[in-house]
């Protein structure tokens, strides 16, 4: 979760959970905020991914009435696109906008209805808001496509987020130009299933089309990163940049969510455990300074100790370092939902060992980096020092205050902890 503008004056509160494009849509409503002076606003755009996220969203709308009883809260995102009545119903809350409405300023004006949440399956294009920049960080997200065709058995998101559709490619390069212009020299590129990009678009461009064509266009931008992609769905277009642009960042985060093929098969993902094996061998004989990220599920429905293992074991054999590991979550309206459940603390154990063994992964990954010099994104700056990214997205503290934030420098790394690079700026 992050909190954005509190009390800021002629602003609204916008209280974010979830994913990256949340993040970018959030900065679109603040924006909204602004022209409306909204100021006496609390906006909480919720997550849906899993009934954790709905929990900490209500816990933060009732957190916020008790602290500012006088606000107007509204609550959006994809927890209140999939069950409004649930928000709509909680005393808290005076208004609910679904996730197509909230990109509409008209919907936060003051005579706008309380419930707005339309079919999000009959959305049929995605606008492409511009912005500035965005608040309080060093990197900028840029959508590029929004909502999926695909029906994961565990995954309630396409009912939140409707059809894919397509930002048009035009519209994505002015985007970054317009972001490069105003100091931003890292973008990441956000989307609900990324790779699908370009299918309903005139030529059906591809992703990695896409990908050149904005590096082409944009010179100035100094580092593009892609956010979470299916491995199977990667174009030999955008293989080769991943091979030879490096400008892309040698970063990627899978999508992966299991390393067993039966589970796999009940989950209807689109990749087997060998594809996913394969396909990060390919990328590191090519880019060995490469660092996957990953989505993982531990106890998803009949999963046995054995198929845990073979997931488990699917760290290692792809090479896995930043994990994101959740207990699998019961969603209502999936198939999941229906299946035989493994019994909660099996999934917790699970999700508590495979979290283990993706900080030792992150221990070992930052030690291999100590005495190396790596261009480093500020992203903090305080007369306590710095804090920064690499290319691999590792955090750096740095003990200095002599660079701005949204600064590249080269950092002599010095040292780490479990979880952190320590570093000088080279002199």
């Amino acid at each position: 979760m992050s909190v954005s503008d509190h009390n800021v004056p002629g602003r609204p509160e916008i209280i974010t959970f979830g994913c990256r494009l949340n993040t970018y849509e959030s900065e679109v409503m603040r924006r909204h905020g602004d022209e409306l002076a909204l100021d006496e606003t609390i906006i909480v755009n919720t997550c849906a991914v899993t009934a954790e996220a709905e929990r900490q969203a209500r816990q933060a709308i009732r957190k916020a009435r008790r602290q500012r009883p006088d606000a107007r809260i509204v609550v959006t995102g994809c927890a209140a696109q999939i069950n409004p009545s649930a928000y709509a119903d909680m005393v808290e809350v005076d208004q609910v906008v679904g996730n197509h409405e909230k990109m509409a300023a008209k919907s936060f004006v003051d005579d706008a209805p309380a419930l707005q949440v339309n079919d999000i399956m009959s959305v049929q294009d995605t606008a492409g808001h511009l912005v500035e920049g965005l608040d309080g960080r060093a990197r900028a997200f840029l959508q590029v496509q929004q909502g999926c065709d695909h029906r994961c058995t565990f995954c309630i998101i396409p009912f939140g987020r409707g059809p894919s559709r397509s930002v048009p490619l035009g519209v994505i390069t002015d985007q970054a130009r317009n972001l490069v212009e105003n100091g931003y020299r890292e973008i990441v590129l956000t989307g609900v299933d990324i790779t699908s990009f370009g299918a309903d678009l005139p030529g059906k461009p591809s992703l990695g089309e896409m990908v050149r064509r904005l590096l082409n266009t944009v010179p100035g931008l100094d580092r593009l990163r892609i956010s979470s992609i299916d491995a199977v769905e990667v174009d030999d277009e955008l293989f080769d940049l991943i091979a030879h642009e490096p400008r892309l960042m040698p970063h990627l985060h899978l999508s992966l969510q299991a390393g067993d093929d039966m589970i796999l098969k009940r989950m209807k993902r689109r990749h087997s455990r060998e594809e996913a094996v394969k396909f990060c061998a390919q990328v590191r004989e090519v880019r060995p300074d490469i660092v996957f990220g990953a989505d993982l599920i531990a106890g998803f429905p009949t999963e046995t100790d054995e198929m845990f293992e073979n997931s488990l074991a699917l760290i290692k054999d792809c090479g896995l370092t930043w994990l994101h590991v959740f207990p699998y979550s019961e969603r209502e309206g999936t198939p999941a939902a229906q299946m035989p459940p493994v019994p909660g603390p099996v999934r917790k154990e699970r999700a508590a060992r495979m979290r283990k063994a993706g900080e030792e992964a992150v221990t070992a990954y930052l030690q291999s980096l100590v005495g190396k010099t790596l261009p480093v994104l500020i992203e903090k700056s305080a007369d306590s020092g710095l804090t920064g990214r690499t290319e691999g997205f590792a955090t750096v503290n740095i003990a200095s205050a002599l660079a701005p934030t949204g600064d590249i420098v080269m950092v002599n790394i010095t040292g780490c902890d479990s979880s952190t690079l320590t570093g000088l700026i080279e002199q």
